[in-house]
């Protein structure tokens, strides 16, 4: 890794290994969003519909394998596994304060 990840950044990865779809959506402000791909998922009832269904739902886990900070914005490229897509993928939290305003997810 080259950076330590933030706190926030951390909880939100412990409660996606964890499958806790509670603690993961404390780590989310109260507008913060989930982009996966560009289709973007907006506050809490938003964001569980979405997990359900291809996240915590799907019981993904993440190996972190790098991490880069650049100001407000940790990019995290982790190993994915679980019972959806498997693979590396690259997650940008966008952290605001002490809370995440945006993760979004790429390739």
């Amino acid at each position: 890794m080259t950076d330590k990840l933030p706190a926030v950044v951390q909880a939100s990865i412990d409660a996606t290994n964890a499958g806790d779809l509670k603690a993961f959506l404390a780590t989310f402000d109260a507008d913060g969003a989930v982009d996966d791909w560009g289709r973007v998922f907006v506050g809490n009832s938003a964001i569980t519909r979405w997990s359900d269904n291809e996240y915590v739902g799907k019981n993904v886990t993440l190996d972190v394998t790098s991490v880069t900070t650049n100001g407000a914005e940790t990019i995290v490229i982790a190993q994915v596994g679980g019972d959806g897509f498997n693979g590396l993928s690259t997650f940008t939290y966008s952290v605001v304060g002490s809370m995440v305003a945006r993760m979004t997810i790429r390739e």
